[in-house]
């Protein structure tokens, strides 16, 4: 994901960070001084939450006033019956951009979800399809087992992931078991990245931390007085499977005791305000440690979207 500013590569603009760190504003801002010097911007969505329909309201997806007249594309781009994968995501975004980047367009990433945009840029492990016989046995193990069983048959993944991190161990496992190689062998291969194919002009917004958890805590609230209720109401009448993303958002399970009677509006507030802030925290983290060294970083309190990204704007004045 490094950075290759090259005048003969086409540009993308790139604005991640942690939910509620102002990343959709920016992006529009940006958008709108691109083209008052005479260029189509585009903003495209990379938060994984943002491209469900049904998740309009408790996404934080853009209103039309906030859009500010810029072009948003895959936002709400899926319906929440089918489950939106970072392959899907990734698949789709190089889509567009590719179209946007035909017409002489500027498209500018904008969202939280890390893995959405390394997989855009560094393209994906070719893994084999696991054998259907090896991921019935390996799921049917305890979260004590399959670690043993990881520490013996993949030490190394064993020894960057957390012990009670079930998914990830269980996917080290069915992959190492199914194909005769590790997860990180496979990933030395990836394919299908775009990263050296574009000129990237990325920025990471990472707000001062107690400020960033403020802003998540009044926008869990203001979510509640402005249709979140309505908008779970709709998905639990849908009957759709509980293990979907779309039925697992943050807000979604808290709005949804609510709805059954489990929580008091109160508590209903607190533990979506907890969920929020946690997510928010794991994105903070990420954002901080994985991106490139050579990816500025900002705090978004006094930012100029042209001390950011004036060599943007210069090659395109």
């Amino acid at each position: 994901m490094s950075i290759d500013n090259s005048p003969e590569l086409p540009p993308l603009a790139l604005i991640a960070g942690p939910t509620a760190s102002g990343k959709s504003d920016l992006a529009v801002r940006l958008a709108q001084r691109l083209e008052a010097q005479g260029r189509q911007a585009v903003v495209i969505n990379a938060d994984s939450a943002q491209v469900y329909a049904d998740l309009q309201v408790l996404s934080a997806r853009p209103s039309e006033e906030e859009m500010g007249g810029i072009e948003h594309r895959l936002f709400g781009a899926w319906d929440g019956a089918t489950a939106c994968s970072a392959a899907d995501w990734a698949a789709a975004a190089k889509r567009e951009i590719a179209r946007l980047q035909e017409d002489g367009a500027v498209p500018i990433l904008c969202g939280g979800t890390g893995l959405y945009m390394r997989t855009l840029l560094e393209g994906i492990a070719p893994v084999p399809q696991i054998d259907p016989a090896v991921r019935e046995e390996v799921r049917a193990l305890s979260q004590g087992e399959a670690r043993a069983a990881l520490e013996a048959e993949d030490p190394e993944a064993a020894g960057r992931l957390a012990p009670a991190d079930t998914s990830r161990t269980s996917r080290a496992l069915e992959v190492v078991r199914s194909t005769g190689r590790t997860l990180k062998e496979w990933q030395a291969h990836k394919t299908g990245g775009i990263g050296d194919m574009v000129s990237l002009y990325p920025l990471v917004l990472l707000p001062e931390r107690e400020c960033l958890y403020e802003r998540c805590d009044r926008r869990f609230e203001m979510m509640l007085n402005c249709g979140a209720i309505e908008e779970v109401e709709a998905l639990i009448a849908r009957n759709l499977d509980p293990s979907l993303p779309v039925m697992r958002a943050i807000g979604v399970p808290e709005i949804s005791a609510l709805l059954q009677g489990e929580l008091s509006r109160d508590q209903a507030i607190v533990a979506g305000q907890t969920a929020t802030r946690r997510y928010a925290k794991r994105q903070y983290t990420w954002f901080r440690h994985q991106p490139p060294g050579s990816w500025p970083r900002d705090d978004n309190k006094t930012i100029d979207e042209y001390d950011i990204f004036v060599s943007l704007l210069r090659e395109n004045g």
